[in-house]
């Protein structure tokens, strides 16, 4: 099976990186073909605008992203870093999205990787969302850290469910886009507890 990983975390050694680096070992030595996209390593630029087409603008007067993001898909004209995840995830039969929880989401580079590789045209039209979605039959999953307990994280926690924090990344991005939406992996403060609870 071919895997993307997409990542987000300016630290390599972090726990993140860790979990990464073990989720590229484990599924290589299974027999799958894995593409990490190392967001912060490679510079990625989160800013959606403008700058997303390359040529010409269908409408040089009034920047719509979603118009443009369409016209550009399908004349073949998105900038270069965008078109090349976008290969990453055309090929891609699971997407592994790696990330800390910052401020109950995922952080802004990450964000913004979504708001331009997910382009209009390509990761959705009217009439193909959710069960007729453009990513239908592809697989998707988070694996993330927080900063706080499990217990914060519980139905009853002072921070929420943990599905409710990730509801909208599940259902409002992947779900949204087709993806068969896989149960969450979360580790909780890493950063807080010793060797042993890591391992666990």
């Amino acid at each position: 099976m071919n895997v993307l990983i997409v990542y987000a975390h300016p630290e390599a050694k972090s726990f993140n990186g860790a979990m990464k680096d073990l989720a590229v070992e484990t599924l290589t030595r299974a027999g799958h073909d894995v593409v990490v996209s190392d967001l912060y390593a490679m510079g990625f630029n989160p800013v959606a605008g403008p700058g997303d087409v390359s040529g010409e603008r269908n409408d040089p007067d009034f920047f719509s992203l979603p118009r443009e993001q369409t016209a550009a898909y399908e004349a073949g004209a998105l900038s270069a870093d965008i078109s090349a995840e976008i290969e990453k995830v055309k090929r891609a039969a699971f997407v592994l999205f790696q990330f800390p929880v910052w401020w109950f989401g995922m952080p802004a580079m990450l964000k913004g990787w979504a708001d331009r590789v997910f382009a209009r045209g390509f990761a959705y039209l009217p009439g193909r969302k959710y069960d007729t979605g453009m990513f239908r039959g592809k697989l998707a999953m988070v694996a993330a850290t927080t900063g706080t307990s499990a217990d914060t994280y519980a139905p009853d926690g002072i921070d929420g469910d943990i599905l409710t924090v990730l509801w909208p990344i599940h259902n409002g991005l992947l779900r949204y886009s087709g993806f068969d939406v896989l149960p969450p992996f979360v580790a909780y403060m890493p950063g807080r507890v010793g060797d042993d609870g890591r391992k666990a």
